[in-house]
């Protein structure tokens, strides 16, 4: 690293945990007529909030509480209060994000054009270093490439223009699963199948809770018996079968996982959010219920490191993880733990799910913090910066670092885990450059993502990622002392084990260089050559 800048590196902290909780249940044994009702409920409320989805758009910057209460009130004719507050509330969340999402692609723009600008200013066919790429590798490129510029500079342009116009393009249903009409032979669809998934994304049967009111919510409601109820909208209040316009299912809800928690919620009649929504591939309909909680009171760094903790990599396919003690040394062997993500969404959010839960419970056995990179790739993976690494691209893209990082707090939590988030510039490399070797013996081959989970921990720790071993039996300074506590930083000399070069003691040749003169005598008469004539001069020599 001798001659290269490093970037400054933040402290490690530890991890909030998550804000709120949902959980989710299977809708059994609904009758045809259950089934009926949610299908136009959903469809009738779904068509209102494509149209104030849309007018919000159009107020762009200038939206306000009389706008949005205007929309409210346009509302409530044909649905009810209740359904018009969820309804704009769920549009503007939807513009917000839409908000964000735009001035994130802003950015990714904006570095795009940095790095191709700067490519192109340099020499076909220049190197590159490690902090910045060199130039193009021949004038086709470099032209395709000066094209590419003008075309980034152009989205640019109109990407700021309807920022700056606050306009956004939201797709109700979803981008992709619009774009799979015009691909039904790669998705393996028909029209009707996809129609039928089309429609049921833009369906809308979402409620929020409220404090106060029976069992938390008033429009969607569910009672500790599991009995499930809605606020039929004004057009559709003929099909209620109970008092005050309401439509009670035949089938129950039963939660399985959190169930105290969400029946301590209703029974006190807190705040509840609900979403009724059907799966088509499946033919189910599921109940998902949702509610914050207060942020989880974080115990001290100083604490959360006391005993040493468990410090994790997070790869493309799999996490190595090691426990290291308080002093930073590594304790017991390396342990992975695989996950495959290819396949379907479900599949590889299930294979993350379980390399988490095998990695909490043995984190929670040995009653440790875990710590982890707080990785982010969001401006990494363009192919701007890395080029023809397409491969590189694809695996960096690939990683679930968010996703597991919000399951990972999330699960944490739950056990009552800390988890500990350090930076991760560099634990890879200088992880493979103090550790790999050293702990790689006969029996064990310590891979580079083994060396950088040690890196990790450190930092997590507050130390130096260099080791520190303990010295020979009869050091000057330690006499015979076993070093088993981290030096201080400022103390000399403190890293990496003393240097042992072979050879002779002047230490001025290699002791694999080759002799270049014949070894001489010896003086001794032990050491005397056997072809060696002795003469024996008589005493008492005299002139």
């Amino acid at each position: 690293m001798r001659g290269e800048s490093l970037r400054t590196i933040a402290a490690p902290f530890v991890a909030l945990g998550p804000a709120g909780v949902a959980i989710r249940t299977r809708i059994k044994d609904l009758t045809p007529d259950d089934d009926t009702v949610l299908r136009l409920v959903g469809a009738h409320l779904g068509s209102l909030a494509s149209k104030d989805l849309k007018r919000r758009c159009a107020e762009g910057l200038e939206h306000s509480t009389d706008t949005w209460a205007g929309r409210k009130r346009a509302l409530t004719d044909t649905s009810s209060s209740r359904w018009a507050g969820s309804i704009t509330k769920a549009s503007h969340d939807q513009w917000a994000l839409s908000r964000r999402a735009q001035l994130a692609h802003i950015h990714s723009l904006e570095a795009g054009i940095k790095t191709i600008t700067s490519r192109l200013s340099l020499p076909v066919g220049e190197k590159g270093s490690k902090r910045a790429p060199g130039g193009y590798r021949t004038r086709q490129e470099w032209f395709q490439k000066s094209r590419r510029l003008r075309l980034l500079k152009d989205r640019l342009e109109r990407e700021r223009a309807d920022h700056d116009r606050g306009r956004v393009r939201v797709v109700r249903g979803g981008k992709r699963l619009l774009n799979t009409r015009h691909h039904l032979d790669a998705a393996q669809l028909t029209e009707h199948a996809w129609r039928r998934r089309w429609e049921a994304e833009r369906w809308f049967l979402q409620a929020d809770g409220e404090s106060g009111k029976r069992f938390g919510n008033e429009t969607i409601r569910v009672t500790p018996d599991g009995e499930i109820s809605l606020k039929l909208p004004a057009p559709l209040a003929h099909l209620a079968n109970a008092p005050h316009g309401r439509y009670v299912l035949a089938a129950t809800a039963v939660f399985h996982h959190r169930s105290e928690e969400w029946a301590d919620r209703i029974t006190t009649n807190r705040a509840v959010a609900y979403r009724i929504h059907y799966d088509v591939q499946r033919g189910r309909w599921y109940l998902t219920a949702s509610w914050t909680i207060p942020p989880v009171t974080t115990v001290p760094l100083s604490h959360a490191r006391a005993g040493g903790l468990i410090s994790v990599d997070t790869n493309a396919d799999h996490l190595a993880a090691w426990r290291l003690d308080q002093h930073g040394n590594p304790v017991g062997e390396p342990r992975r733990f695989f996950y495959d993500l290819s396949g379907t969404a479900d599949h590889r959010d299930a294979q993350v799910r379980h390399a988490l839960i095998r990695l909490l419970h043995w984190a929670k056995r040995h009653s440790l913090s875990i710590a982890v990179e707080d990785l982010d790739f969001s401006a990494e993976k363009t192919r701007e910066k890395h080029g023809r690494q397409k491969r590189f691209r694809q695996v960096i893209s690939g990683m679930p670092v968010s996703r597991l990082r919000a399951r990972l707090v999330s699960m944490a939590a739950e056990l009552g885990i800390t988890i500990i988030a350090v930076d991760p510039a560099y634990t890879s490399r200088w992880g493979a450059q103090h550790w790999q070797k050293p702990l790689t013996h006969t029996t064990r081959k310590t891979t580079r993502h083994d060396a950088a989970s040690i890196a990790i921990g450190r930092r997590a720790l507050g130390h130096r990622i260099r080791r520190r071993t303990a010295p020979p039996p009869h050091d000057q300074s330690d006499r015979m002392g076993h070093r088993t506590a981290q030096a201080a930083h400022g103390t000399p000399g403190r890293e990496e084990s003393r240097p042992r070069i072979p050879g002779p003691r002047t230490r001025s040749v290699s002791p694999d260089a080759a002799r270049t003169r014949e070894t001489s005598a010896s003086t001794t008469v032990r050491d005397a050559p056997v072809d060696q004539d002795w003469v024996q001069d008589s005493l008492l020599l005299t002139d």
